[in-house]
């Protein structure tokens, strides 16, 4: 009997040393810095002959005004640890709230907003095809819907999504997917949350997960300018990428953010990773549109999609928020410029990795 009593407590034991989610910790680096420092600009990363580089498209300089909505381009050779200029897009336009992602062998830039003297801003449709290997650019199928401060999310490697955002006047729900083998963009499943700008989101296989956003309300014929709490997953069907299983999920820890980093990482776990952003939605100065100064939050966390839940992942190192997502390169992960504490534009260029945390 009592062998028996052992042998079937070694059997539980063991069971729940398998059951135990494995742990994962993040160890950051600093990169070498940006030329100049640059704030909600597109970035990405690239291969190139077997070697992965990092790119950083348009956004806002350090004077934080209209005239400082850059076009500013630049790409990061990994390897050589140097920065170079690259060709500014085609338009020439300086623009804020544009995304930009790798798929197919190149690399796609997807709207924004200019920004005129008055201060008005306009939403861009304009979808331009960076080839990484040539140096060049292509215009490609506008948008069906121009917005900014969209998410967007890339599914086997040739769908690229584009999650609600702002469109001139008002945010919308619509999900835009754009197929880089046809040139061609179709309506997907609408986003089911509020109507967002500004949210954070990261997808792993056919698993997207977004948080957050601010959403646009009007009391007595005045727009107000609230963060939107929550946090929603996305499963696309493959057989119908233009289908979208949509469910809401448990939020993530701590305040709403507005702008975070966020990316999807396959290994050693899968999970979406958040990072930085502010808990005070602000205009593009920095000053939240209730008139204060916004100031970032430093503490990141992931939601793994093994155990469907989330999980607390430390603290990034120099605080950062203002971002549009994270390049990432192979297994290495890199922020790229954004805005530190008093709202300052820097040319920070942090990295982190994904590690199987130390047994203690």
């Amino acid at each position: 009997m009592k062998k028996l009593f052992t042998l079937l407590t070694l059997l539980i034991f063991a069971a729940s040393c398998q059951q135990a989610p494995k742990k994962v910790a993040l160890e950051w680096s600093e990169s070498k810095p940006l030329p100049k420092a640059i704030s909600n600009n597109a970035v990405s990363a690239a291969e190139v002959d077997g070697q992965w580089f990092l790119y950083t498209f348009l956004g806002l300089e350090s004077g934080k005004t209209y005239d400082d909505v850059s076009n500013y381009s630049a790409r990061f050779d990994i390897a050589n640890n140097s920065w170079e200029e690259i060709p500014v897009v085609p338009d020439e336009i300086g623009r804020l709230g544009s995304t930009a992602e790798y798929a197919n062998g190149s690399i796609y830039i997807f709207g924004g907003y200019t920004v005129a003297e008055d201060g008005s801003e306009v939403s861009t449709q304009e979808v331009f095809k960076y080839d990484p290997a040539a140096n060049t650019y292509e215009r490609v199928a506008d948008m069906l819907l121009p917005v900014e401060d969209a998410v967007s999310l890339v599914f086997e490697d040739r769908y690229i999504y584009l999650v609600s955002g702002w469109n001139n006047t008002n945010n919308v729900s619509n999900v835009q997917m754009y197929d880089t083998q046809t040139n061609s963009w179709s309506h997907a499943t609408p986003y089911p949350g509020p109507p967002v700008f500004g949210h954070a989101g990261g997808i792993v296989g056919n698993t997207m997960i977004l948080s957050d956003g601010v959403q646009m309300v009007v009391d007595e014929g005045e727009q107000i300018f609230n963060m939107s709490p929550g946090s929603i997953k996305g499963e696309i069907d493959p057989e119908d990428p233009t289908t979208i299983n949509w469910s809401r999920i448990k939020q993530h820890p701590g305040q709403a953010r507005y702008r975070m980093a966020a990316v999807g990482v396959s290994s050693p776990v899968e999970m979406v990773v958040f990072v930085g952003g502010s808990t005070n939605p602000y205009n593009y100065n920095g000053i939240g549109y209730n008139m204060k100064p916004s100031f970032t939050e430093n503490t990141v966390f992931g939601y793994r999609l093994d155990t469907n839940e989330w999980v607390e992942l430390g603290e990034q190192p120099t605080a950062t928020m203002d971002h549009r997502s994270v390049a990432r390169a192979g297994n290495e992960y890199y922020i790229i410029g954004g805005m530190v504490d008093d709202q300052k534009v820097t040319d920070l260029v942090q990295k982190f990795t994904v590690e199987m945390e130390s047994a203690n």
